[in-house]
């Protein structure tokens, strides 16, 4: 009997398009916040449209503002459809080790040489990456299976320097969860909680009374 091994383009390609992203038609909407920055709370509200462009109202301190802003947006650009060519067409793909967990590292060449991933039952367990000037690490840990694909539950993430590889930062552990909105899964709460030499800083993002946005008429 001969055993047929998937490539580790092949590998990759099936984690990639088990992730949960929007649709073409998914309308955008809006979200009360309520944002927990250690013992500060400030509420507010956000609207993502259907271009995934966000806006945050309601919110005077501009710092706070600008962090909503950034967890909203950061939020959308996770779900955009983007196909496998439009990614990764410029990359090509080894097989790396295989670690204790059976998780298979992906190393890639191309236009993302020196980037590196794990995949395991389906699921990208480990991104390794080089993006605007730094390398970001994320391990994830746990997700939610919408039956429509998969969304990280709980993850890690923490930045490097590309050429010394000096940590840039403390190390800062997630957990989102998520509700089901019309035919969406939106994210309803997220906690960060980062550790930076030896102190620990806690913010939390709680997104309630959300409703999706009238679609556009054509």
């Amino acid at each position: 009997m001969t055993v047929t091994q998937l490539s580790a383009q092949e590998l990759f390609r099936a984690a990639y398009d088990n992730r949960y992203t929007w649709d073409k038609s998914f309308p955008g909407y809006s979200a009360d916040i309520t944002f927990k920055d250690g013992d500060k709370i400030i509420t507010g509200q956000v609207i993502v449209n259907a271009e995934l462009k966000a806006e945050v109202l309601g919110v005077d301190d501009e710092s706070a503002k600008k962090v909503i802003h950034g967890q909203a947006w950061e939020i959308a650009i996770h779900r955009v459809r983007r196909t496998f060519e439009e990614t990764h067409g410029a990359n090509t793909f080894c097989y790396g080790a295989t670690d204790e967990n059976g998780a298979v590292e992906i190393l890639m060449g191309g236009k993302a040489e020196g980037d590196r991933y794990k995949v395991h039952n389906n699921i990208v367990t480990l991104v390794h990456r080089h993006i605007h000037g730094v390398v970001v690490t994320i391990n994830t840990f746990g997700v939610h299976d919408t039956g429509e694909g998969y969304l990280s539950h709980t993850y890690d993430s923490v930045y490097h320097e590309p050429k010394t590889g000096e940590q840039r930062g403390g190390v800062s552990n997630f957990v989102d969860e998520y509700e089901k909105v019309g035919n969406y899964f939106i994210l309803n709460r997220r906690e960060i909680r980062t550790e930076t030499a030896g102190q620990v800083t806690v913010q939390e993002f709680v997104f309630s009374n959300i409703k999706l946005l009238e679609p556009v008429a054509a």
